[in-house]
């Protein structure tokens, strides 16, 4: 056999070997939804069950972001979950007791939301009190705080202009137009055609700089399918009632943190400081100022996922937000963030929130008890993260 020949097996396998790391959970979460479209004999992927998965996991993917950027940093932030739902009582005694404008409420909830972030990450930046023992703390208080302004009762119903930030859709153009929804369709096949030119682009920058890049048939097969994935997806999610409001959220913060995390100087830093704070340091970071600001970030997103909970709800309750930390924390690691900081991806962390999202979803139509469900994403936890481990010692 050539020289030439046992070249291009190598470097064929070394192509593969390398996209199966980079894409091997977009793998697994495509595998998990055929298994499940099977098993539920197709009712995974119906359009109104697609558009409810959606709406049941947008403020987990929402809070995913803020985490990532958190765990990144070699922090946690166990407090998510409370600060949710304190915020949606927040927003019921603000809209529904006193009869606060709805966009007003949701603006000072947001800065609520900042506020609690600010607090707790001074203690973590600027004390060095380890953020788990922080955030536990404020989980509690959090958790007390809403009991006690909802007075042990549920508060609501909302306003319908409120209830708009979770269950409402886009508006369609076309008047009169039915499902599947030209304005949605055209959205999502516009999504599609941006993704395949900014990936393009990318790739012209790579050759540009003299940087390695994919074969050119393996790119162009890459790119046919993310087009024809966000098209059928789009087209399925159009013929119910088109894009929901929340979607569009997700897809606007999803790639305003897409862009910070890879295109700017502050989201390398944070993966400095990740990646060895004491470096970073000496390097000319403000170590101390980037965590801060990451816990900020945190409450905020926080806030906008127990708005947009308390809205799909149309009620605020003492319990609202108990238990998402879990699902939060293990979305990051399942999509490859690292325990021990410095490692993660937004597209990562998403991706790990729509397998939580299509798990809890599959075995919910399949009719599996909440404590087997309890059971089996504690085992895909700890799996995600002794690959993380593993690979840290290779």
């Amino acid at each position: 056999m050539s020289e030439a020949v046992i070249g291009g097996e190598r470097h064929g396998l070394a192509l593969l070997k390398s996209h199966l790391r980079e894409f091997g959970m977009v793998l697994s979460l495509f595998a998990i939804m055929i298994f499940f479209e099977i098993m539920t004999d197709g009712t995974l992927l119906r359009p109104l069950n697609l558009t409810n998965l959606v709406l049941q996991n947008s403020y987990i993917v929402i809070m995913a972001l803020g985490m990532l950027m958190v765990i990144v940093t070699g922090h946690i932030d166990l407090s998510v979950g409370s600060v949710a739902g304190f915020i949606g009582a927040v927003a019921a005694v603000l809209i529904v007791r006193y009869h606060l404008d709805p966009f007003i409420a949701t603006l000072v909830c947001l800065v609520v939301g900042g506020l609690i972030g600010a607090m707790q990450g001074y203690w973590v930046a600027y004390f060095k009190i380890p953020s788990f023992i922080v955030t536990l703390a404020g989980m509690l208080v959090f958790k007390g705080a809403a009991l006690g302004i909802l007075q042990g009762a549920s508060l609501g119903p909302f306003p319908v202009s409120f209830q708009k930030l979770s269950s409402g859709f886009i508006p369609e153009l076309v008047a009169g137009a039915g499902p599947p929804y030209p304005t949605s369709l055209a959205l999502g096949t516009a999504l599609a055609i941006l993704l395949v030119f900014l990936s393009w682009r990318g790739r012209v920058r790579e050759m540009r700089h003299d940087m390695p890049v994919d074969p050119w048939g393996f790119f162009v097969a890459k790119n046919a399918v993310l087009f024809g994935v966000v098209v059928y997806f789009t087209y399925l999610i159009a013929s119910h009632r088109g894009l929901p409001n929340v979607l569009v959220i997700m897809g606007v913060l999803i790639a305003l943190y897409a862009f910070l995390t890879a295109r700017t100087t502050i989201g390398r830093q944070i993966y400095a400081v990740g990646g060895n704070e004491r470096a970073a340091k000496l390097s000319g970071i403000k170590t101390e100022r980037l965590t801060f600001l990451t816990f900020v970030n945190m409450g905020v997103l926080a806030a906008l996922a127990g708005l947009i909970f308390a809205a799909r709800l149309n009620t605020a309750t003492p319990k609202a937000g108990l238990g998402f930390e879990l699902d939060v924390i293990a979305a990051c690691f399942i999509g490859g963030a690292s325990a021990y900081g410095g490692v993660g991806t937004v597209a990562g962390a998403v991706t790990g929130a729509l397998i939580m999202g299509v798990m809890n979803n599959g075995m919910s139509i399949l009719g599996i008890g909440i404590d087997y469900q309890q059971v089996i994403k504690g085992i895909v936890l700890l799996g995600a993260v002794c690959l993380d481990v593993y690979n840290k010692r290779r």
